[in-house]
């Protein structure tokens, strides 16, 4: 296929759906986007009344890169399934949640990005600061309001299959109860069918850990270990002073995944689950409630409650060991046109088994989700009324096929409606064709010129940064 030719690299890059939080002020503000001295993009809110959340939410939408998302079912050389792709598809639809949230075209994935964590994420009267988030607010959910703001931390579902019992305090063990929950008792969502529950827990499921090279079998550290990080090793592993039936290794135990699926009070505020810490490295801020910015803020947290006698040396050394046990390859992928033609591609898989059965509720996921993401992508690719960037022609091939892609999109799901099957296929068989073959070369050949690009996107959110002021702060 022409996009896996053109395509560097691999791995999975989609927006989170929150991105499209603010579609209404970028449509408007695109054609007055003009070209500014390239300056340090600033993270950019959501205020005014571009969206239903409280003036200063952020999103992090200005973001050129996405956590990279490894599925296990490829890593052992196969491919996603059915299942997997259409819980990957209601991750990332508003649709499966209620409220405000849905109002707010909110997704799991728009704190869960691409299955990681949003640091970034932040919205007043939910979050104490960026990177947590309160379930209980009267934001959300007024059936499940405490009267306090206590929010945790954003976790990353990275490797969730080994990471049972579920939620910060460990209250669930199933992942199928704990979604479950989140959908309908928390974000006041409709009870899910069964199938979409089924493919949310399978898509979770199937998130790998990002490799760790520095970490050989067994959980210790590999052979090019640092001295600092051996020292540090033999730290991690050393009984605590005063309580020597203590020990870092004796809850995060290397043997598994750096962590005993139990409960413990670190001196944080109750019983907390024990946190894996591979890929720790990406998944600040840290502590349950998201308290801490470094593992250095962490390890004084353990030698003041604990009293572990750490020196100066001592502390250097045990977040040399952790910057190394956190660690995974490639964390990140850079954003654009093919990959996320990629995520089209396997999103709107589903389609060749829901059509032929005629399942309108997952047809019309698909195809509003699907949709949503073209959508999405056209934005990011200036329209021509915006001349402070080139590529007119290219710009507008570009956005033509998208459209036609959408298009095609909602006959499948009126076909299907009108229990037209064969006529639906047909329409389908069109979109894979456009989606493997003519749109990639479209779009990449528009890439220069969109959002895609640092450059234009420096000067894009800069512009809108302007037009639209931060109306309330973030504490810090």
């Amino acid at each position: 296929m022409v996009w896996d030719i053109l395509a560097s690299g691999s791995g999975k890059c989609r927006a989170a759906s929150a991105d499209r939080g603010v579609r209404s002020a970028r449509v408007a503000l695109l054609a007055v986007v003009v070209a500014l001295v390239p300056l340090r993009a600033m993270a950019f809110p959501l205020g005014g009344d571009q969206t239903v959340l409280p003036a200063g939410t952020e999103f992090s939408e200005e973001a050129l890169a996405r956590p990279r998302e490894i599925f296990h079912s490829e890593a052992m050389g196969g491919r996603k399934s059915y299942l997997v792709n259409l819980g990957d598809l209601a991750f990332n639809s508003p649709s499966i949640l209620g409220g405000k949230a849905r109002q707010a075209e909110m997704s799991c994935g728009t704190c869960h990005v691409n299955g990681a964590s949003n640091p970034k994420l932040f919205v007043p009267g939910a979050s104490s600061r960026p990177g947590t988030f309160d379930t209980t607010s009267l934001v959300f959910n007024a059936k499940t309001f405490n009267s306090i703001l206590d929010p945790v931390r954003i976790p990353s579902l990275r490797g969730a299959r080994f990471l049972a019992p579920y939620g910060h305090d460990g209250r669930m063990t199933s992942l199928r109860d704990f979604v479950y929950n989140v959908i309908v008792n928390e974000f006041s969502g409709p009870r899910p069918r069964d199938e979409v529950l089924d493919g949310l827990v399978a898509y979770i499921n199937d998130i790998d850990f990002l490799p760790n090279p520095k970490i050989a079998p067994g959980g210790r550290l590999a052979a090019q270990a640092s001295l600092p990080e051996r020292r540090g090793e033999a730290l991690f592993f050393k009984p605590f002073p005063k309580q020597a039936e203590l020990s870092c290794a004796g809850c995060h135990i290397p043997a598994g995944t750096f962590n005993d699926q139990l409960r413990h009070d670190v001196g944080s505020g109750g019983l907390v689950k024990t946190p894996t810490l591979l890929n720790a490295n990406f998944n600040a801020p840290y502590f349950h409630d998201g308290r801490y910015d470094s593992y250095e803020q962490v390890v004084d947290h353990f030698d003041r409650v604990f009293d572990l006698e750490l020196s100066t040396q001592d502390t250097q050394d045990l977040v040399a060991y952790l910057n190394a046990v956190g660690d995974g390859e490639r964390p990140f992928d850079k954003d654009g046109v093919l990959l996320r033609m990629k995520e089209v591609l396997e999103l709107s898989s589903v389609l060749e088994v829901a059509i032929p059965a005629a399942d309108t509720a997952v047809v019309s996921l698909a195809v509003t989700g699907v949709g949503a993401e073209l959508r999405e992508l056209t934005e990011h690719i200036p329209d021509i009324r915006n001349t402070s960037v080139g590529g007119k022609d290219e710009r507008l091939a570009a956005r033509a096929i998208l459209k036609d892609l959408v298009l095609t999109l909602r006959r499948i799901d009126l076909e299907v409606g009108a229990g037209r099957i064969d006529e639906a296929m047909a329409e389908y068989r069109k979109f894979a064709q456009l989606v493997n073959f003519d749109v990639p070369v479209a779009l990449k050949k528009a890439e220069p010129w969109s959002l895609f690009n640092s450059n234009v996107h420096q000067s894009h959110y800069t512009a809108l940064g302007r037009i639209l002021p931060v109306t309330s702060q973030q504490p810090q």
